[in-house]
């Protein structure tokens, strides 16, 4: 699949492999925990690296198969690009700045969505008008192993794969558009 986003079978601008990978990593984030913009990359990259390693092995693939070397590199800023763009049906909270800091122009609802969660915040109290608490990052980070151990009280409705109900479609559809994060 190209890089660019070519027109699909219903008109919509299909989305790219790399932002799609991003936002199957945004799906597998437990609920109540966090994965920064980096960390996202990281674990693309990790898994590209596997997969290059399976394939040198014989253990992957035969002609065509895809080998990793033909993905992309991504960091912080492209896996941000991905959630601005494309990101409204997955869980976009669960993506962070590295910092911890709210998605700017999005606090309430990512703070009303971490609540839920039980995610873990420094200053959790009621925030003053246009003050938000921060995710805690050493509390709520995932490191994408196992399951992932969920914070106690961490009970959402979305479940760990779950999708948000109140954004746009993966192809763009309606909903409020996330601006990209500053990193």
């Amino acid at each position: 699949m190209s890089e660019h986003a070519l027109p699909g079978p219903s008109g919509l601008p299909e989305i790219p492999l790399y932002a799609e990978r991003v936002l199957e990593t945004a799906e597998l984030i437990p609920p109540g925990r966090v994965m920064t913009y980096g960390d996202v990359a990281e674990w693309l990259t990790q898994e590209d690296e596997e997969l290059r390693e399976a394939r040198a092995a014989g253990a992957v693939g035969g002609p065509g198969a895809p080998t990793g070397t033909d993905r992309p590199r991504l960091g912080p800023r492209q896996v941000g690009r991905a959630m601005a763009l494309y990101g409204g049906s997955v869980p976009w909270w669960r993506v962070v700045r590295s910092d911890g800091a709210l998605l700017p122009g999005h606090e309430a609802r990512a703070l009303e969505h971490y609540r839920a969660e039980g995610t873990p915040l420094r200053d959790p109290a009621r925030p003053e008008p246009g003050r938000y608490p921060r995710v805690d990052m050493r509390r709520a980070r995932w490191d994408g192993s196992g399951t992932g151990s969920v914070p106690e009280g961490a009970t959402g409705p979305d479940g760990p794969a779950g999708r948000a109900a109140d954004g746009p479609d993966r192809a763009g559809g309606t909903g409020p558009e996330l601006e990209e994060p500053h990193i």
